[in-house]
């Protein structure tokens, strides 16, 4: 559904992606999984159409769309879940759901509760500081769920969040996959890539492994937990 073809982009002269090719299909997750600082918020933002690239494709349902702004992505269906959230003052949660205007508000309480949020008590309640990260990041992804995207893109959905959120989170992900959604699961924690159907590991602008999800979190952990070289893997053949 959603191809990466040899991208490449140089950041003040420092190779950010260097020649990443990998694919995400229709009703699977993808984990990409990563330490801080290999390039995976950057490859959301290619992904996304807020910057480009300076080399490769990103081809979308047969269709080259690596120089489509964010806009016409947003209406092909891709959507970005950001790692920290937008707040709006004076927006209720309610109205937030209901920017898809086909939503009716059986569907918004149904998405709601999908990430373990009461309806009666949260469609009134604003988009704004009141809301803890936690809260925040399930009304967003609530709200994703709502597009009903083609194109998932989720950039680091367990950062800094409670241990009551988690489960409600990676739960509502699963839901997505179920759903038909290709999604892109972006982290640096092996516990939120359990819910993954095949998991990418990312280093130094490139995939370096790949494979399901038990035995590329132990791989993870063996080589890239304990690397004192972050962004230069020192593996045969990486």
């Amino acid at each position: 559904m959603l191809e990466i073809r040899d991208l490449k982009l140089t950041l003040n002269g420092k190779p950010i992606l260097d020649g990443l090719n990998f694919a995400v299909e229709k009703g699977r997750i993808h984990g990409l999984l990563g330490v801080n600082g290999v390039g995976k918020t950057t490859l959301a933002n290619l992904l996304m159409g807020i910057s480009y690239p300076d080399k490769g494709s990103i081809v979308f349902e047969g269709q080259d769309i690596t120089r489509r702004d964010i806009s016409e992505r947003a209406r092909m269906g891709i959507t970005l879940a950001w790692q920290e959230p937008a707040r709006f003052e004076g927006l209720t949660i309610r109205e937030y759901l209901r920017m898809n205007r086909h939503l009716s508000p059986r569907e918004a309480n149904n998405f709601l509760w999908m990430v373990g949020l009461p309806p009666a008590d949260y469609l009134d309640r604003g988009v704004d500081t009141s809301l803890s990260g936690g809260e925040r990041k399930r009304v967003e992804l609530a709200c994703v769920m709502a597009m009903k995207p083609k194109v998932a893109i989720l950039d680091e959905p367990d950062s800094g969040i409670d241990v009551v959120s988690l489960p409600h989170i990676m739960n509502a992900i699963a839901e997505m996959g179920k759903r038909g959604s290709a999604v892109l699961l972006i982290t640096h924690g092996e516990e939120a890539v359990n819910v993954a159907d095949e998991i990418l590991i990312m280093c130094a602008g490139r995939i370096i492994n790949h494979g399901p999800p038990q035995a590329m979190c132990e791989w993870f952990r063996g080589n890239c937990s304990t690397c004192k070289h972050i962004g230069q893997p020192d593996l045969e053949g990486a």
